[in-house]
């Protein structure tokens, strides 16, 4: 089955990172994938891997709303054959229905948010219209958490045609000691020491003003590192912040922009995730996958990924924070026994191979109802 995922860039701070991870997976489902973003990046962090998977990534280099995107999607969808088309983010979801219409193909639509409250009228009314469209053009919509599902029933006042399909991640193994050791060395992180990482995009929303806060509080002798990873329009100032506070440089390391999640998660003992809303992050699927428990705030869908037994879950508070981390940080055994229990979860609900069965019974149903 041929199904082209259409978003509106792949830079690598988007949710379309995880089409690398579903792309490893799509061929046991029966799934052939081709990628079509409607703006160029100059940044191949998410293309490259695709490109390495042997799908066909194509970059149409249209600006946003562009009267050409369209056209243009639709006569690449005929161009390979596409039976289905699945959007991601509202300039795909309207080029995707609108050129999925003009091949007489059906299109699926995922939700990646929990969207705040509407800032005014006019967005509210951008909001409407996504609703209607997505009503009258999709086949079904997806969202990727039951708490998204129940936002997301509540805005429509309707279930119909919507369905949960939790996303997923490629299995990293598990990393040998040695190399565990090798990537610790190369963050100077020392072998008594702690190590905390935080990959969110360094964007509004994501938290990081807390977390740092929270690492300004820890008791001073207390053997702990933070590394942030990640990047976006806030990371020149929390480099600023860092620096201009001796509490915080003398913990606090920033990882490079291109560091491989992968790479970074096989050197941490705790992984910090402190959104202030998120329907299911991913980063917490990477945590779970590389075996390391999991200090989150207590918002959106992630009460669903991280249960007591893989992490702990805290309000919006930097004392609450500080507890977490200081109380796993002086608890090896603790630590351990969450690590287990967090790769365990991630094999049985969040392997990317799962994630492609249940996106290809998805597909499957829409097909056949439509036939």
């Amino acid at each position: 089955m041929k199904i082209a995922h259409l978003v509106p860039t792949l830079h690598p701070n988007g949710p379309e990172i995880g089409l690398a991870d579903l792309a490893s997976a799509a061929g046991e489902a029966g799934l052939e994938l081709v990628v079509i973003a409607l703006a160029t990046t100059s940044d191949t962090t998410v293309v490259s891997p695709l490109r390495r998977l042997g799908v066909p990534v194509i970059e149409l280099g249209l600006a946003r709303w562009d009267p050409h995107s369209v056209p243009r999607t639709a006569a690449q969808l005929r161009a390979h054959g596409v039976q289905l088309v699945h959007t991601h983010l509202p300039p795909a979801d309207v080029v995707g229905a609108a050129a999925a219409v003009r091949n007489r193909i059906p299109a699926v639509s995922t939700l990646h948010w929990i969207e705040n409250l509407p800032a005014d009228r006019g967005d509210r009314l951008k909001r409407t219209a996504r609703i209607l469209a997505r009503r009258q053009f999709m086949a079904r919509t997806i969202a990727i958490s039951q708490t998204q599902l129940e936002w997301y029933r509540g805005l429509t006042g309707s279930g119909r045609k919507l369905v949960v399909v939790p996303n997923g991640v490629a299995d990293p193994g598990v990393a040998s000691p040695a190399t565990r050791r090798t990537r610790r060395a190369a963050l100077d992180v020392a072998d008594h020491e702690v190590l905390v990482v935080s990959s969110a995009p360094m964007r509004r929303g994501e938290g990081h003003e807390l977390l740092l806060d929270a690492v300004e509080a820890l008791p001073d002798k207390l053997p702990l590192a933070v590394a942030l990873a990640g990047d976006g329009p806030l990371r020149p100032w929390l480099e600023s912040r860092v620096d201009r506070n001796d509490d915080l440089s003398g913990r606090v390391r920033f990882v490079h922009r291109h560091q491989d999640p992968a790479s970074l998660l096989a050197a941490a003992d705790i992984v910090v995730h402190t959104p202030r809303s998120g329907a299911a992050p991913t980063a917490l699927l990477r945590a779970m996958a590389a075996g390391v428990p999991v200090v989150a705030t207590r918002v959106g869908g992630i009460p669903e990924i991280v249960t007591p037994a893989t992490g702990v879950l805290v309000p919006l508070s930097a004392p609450a924070i500080v507890d977490a981390i200081v109380g796993l940080t002086e608890d090896d055994e603790r630590r351990a026994g969450m690590a287990a229990a967090a790769r365990a979860r991630f094999l049985a609900a969040y392997d990317a191979a799962g994630w492609a069965r249940r996106l290809r019974g998805v597909y499957d149903d829409v097909l056949a109802r439509r036939t």
